[in-house]
């Protein structure tokens, strides 16, 4: 069952991967190849790295002899190098277009150099305000990139709507007191009262109604509203 949900935000913050862009065979492909390099659980890996840093990854499994910081920066390069099979988010043009350009912020546990290359990959606009790895000191689930985009679009963070798709995103924004919406179909403890779309597809931008946004979510949990 679907429901409609109208809401005034003063701004939308995005996560990147899995919510605007799809680059899920890149992702695959590159814990894979680090799984084979050091005979590790390929699965195991890719059931935690979603919505992380790759840094912080890496030291979460790489064996003990591991130069961890070279590790990371290999396949930060390959993923800059990858971009075949990354496409946008279904939704996810339209919508940016329709948005001011002073009412939205990516924050993504990606670096910079990665960002603009998927985004462009994607056919998507580089955003107008970006958060990225590089300008962090730790990484979601800490909200300190949440937080550090509400400030620099001068809103409240419980004014700002996050659109997030994996559970350290989600637990990010909980923890920046900022409202969140689940794109997709990650289920986790960060999704419970969050209200879900399949895709951007079903987030409509109505126009400005003074200093908000108006937005209409066609949704499919109306198990608590925002």
């Amino acid at each position: 069952m679907t429901s409609l949900t109208t809401l005034a935000p003063e701004a939308l913050l995005f996560d990147m991967d899995g919510t605007l862009v799809d680059s899920t065979v890149v992702v695959e492909r590159t814990w894979r190849r680090f799984a084979r390099r050091h005979g590790l659980d390929a699965e195991r890996i890719l059931a935690t790295a979603h919505g992380r840093r790759t840094g912080e990854t890496v030291a979460g499994y790489a064996p003990a002899g591991v130069d961890a910081a070279a590790e990371t920066a290999r396949l930060v390069a390959e993923e800059v190098e990858d971009v075949d099979g990354i496409v946008a988010v279904p939704g996810a043009p339209e919508l940016l277009a329709a948005l001011p350009r002073d009412r939205w912020a990516v924050v993504t546990s990606a670096g910079r150099e990665l960002t603009h290359r998927r985004m462009t990959a994607a056919g998507l606009p580089l955003p107008p305000l970006l958060i990225s790895a590089d300008d962090v000191t730790e990484g979601k689930p800490s909200p300190e990139g949440y937080l550090a985009a509400a400030a620099a679009l001068d809103v409240l963070p419980a004014a700002a709507i996050v659109f997030e798709d994996a559970e350290a995103g989600l637990r990010a924004a909980a923890a920046a007191q900022s409202p969140a919406v689940v794109v997709g179909a990650h289920r986790g403890p960060a999704t419970e009262g969050c209200l879900r779309v399949r895709d951007l597809r079903d987030v409509t931008v109505a126009g400005t109604d003074g200093g908000a946004l108006r937005l209409t979510l066609r949704h499919s949990e109306p198990t608590s509203r925002i």
